[in-house]
């Protein structure tokens, strides 16, 4: 009887995290403070995963491997990175296949009932391009309380001042089409220098959060110090890439510098993402050549990487 009582259990708690609507629950976001919140201003953590970059690794960018992640990672986000300006597959050279796999993806999440961060992959300023593809996006999603706008994805050269210039261009188009939903603004030195904003927000637009990026491997204590600066000054931060090893993406992991960081996180209540889903040879892509395109992963098609990172999920998300 017991063990027919555990089994029964089990079941009931798949089936309630299989069916979990973050969205229907929570429903349209803002900002209050520095605090990401849900409709009725209760603060609310997105806990979730990137896709890699859509042009190299386009198998994992499919509806079916969206409810996977909702439903045996628990996530109540996902990030579709569209890689702009990377190879001939990217956005620039081949803009209607990118736009169908981030709109695959987007509409995944749509009916997965989970948060989704349209993510504009790049460590440059393209601003025409920028504005047009999020003009086409705000458009057709502006009406949806599920979409999360990241307009410049890793600044590395670029000056604050042309990081600001360029996203309130492109902020201009998206609140033509959408005046609600959360947009995301990067920061220079790869989403390090959060000091930058912190003393020189952008002005005159509602629901804007900046974004910091880690790999516990590289980037220690200083960083959340300097975080925990920008905090104090009232400045809104999300957390839209994050992993455990180096910077490089590869490297073994620091398994306690990355429960610090999301102890730190937890603590402030911050909204963070893994890097990422995709199976390159290295150790921030989660999945190894034999996980299916679609899914239905097992233990022994998961890295390391992947197997803490669902874990802190199903922990964590509740």
């Amino acid at each position: 009887m017991l063990q027919l009582f555990k089994i029964t259990f089990a079941v009931l708690l798949l089936t309630a995290i299989g069916y979990a609507q973050p969205v229907k629950e929570h429903g349209q976001l803002g900002v209050k403070g520095t605090q990401l919140v849900d409709r009725n201003g209760e603060h609310v953590m997105l806990r979730g995963m990137s896709f890699g970059w859509h042009n190299f690794w386009p198998r994992f960018y499919n509806k079916q491997a969206v409810q996977w992640l909702k439903d045996d990672w628990n996530v109540n986000v996902v990030r579709a990175a569209m890689g702009v300006d990377a190879d001939d597959k990217c956005y620039n050279s081949s803009p209607k296949d990118s736009k169908a796999k981030i709109k695959t993806v987007v509409d995944g999440a749509i009916e997965s009932g989970i948060y989704v961060i349209i993510d504009f992959h790049s460590h440059n300023i393209n601003l025409k391009e920028a504005k047009t593809f999020f003009d086409e996006m705000s458009k057709e999603y502006g009406d949806t309380p599920n979409v999360i706008y990241e307009v410049f994805n890793e600044p590395n050269d670029e000056s604050w001042a042309d990081v600001k210039a360029y996203s309130e261009e492109v902020i201009k188009v998206i609140r033509k089409n959408d005046p609600n939903n959360i947009i995301l603004v990067g920061c220079p030195h790869w989403d390090q220098d959060i000091n930058l904003p912190a003393e020189d927000p952008i002005i005159g637009f509602d629901n804007l959060m900046y974004t910091v990026h880690f790999y516990a491997a590289t980037h220690g204590k200083y960083l959340r110090d300097r975080t925990d600066a920008a905090l104090a000054k009232g400045l809104p931060v999300f957390i839209s890439e994050s992993a455990g090893m180096e910077a490089t993406g590869d490297g073994p992991l620091d398994e306690a510098e990355w429960d610090n960081w999301v102890n730190w996180m937890e603590d402030r209540g911050l909204s963070w993402i893994t890097w990422s889903v995709s199976d390159k040879d290295e150790t921030c892509s989660v999945l190894k050549k034999s996980a299916k395109s679609i899914g239905n992963w097992k233990d022994k098609d998961i890295k390391e990487s992947g197997l803490k990172t669902r874990a802190y999920l199903r922990k964590l998300n509740k």
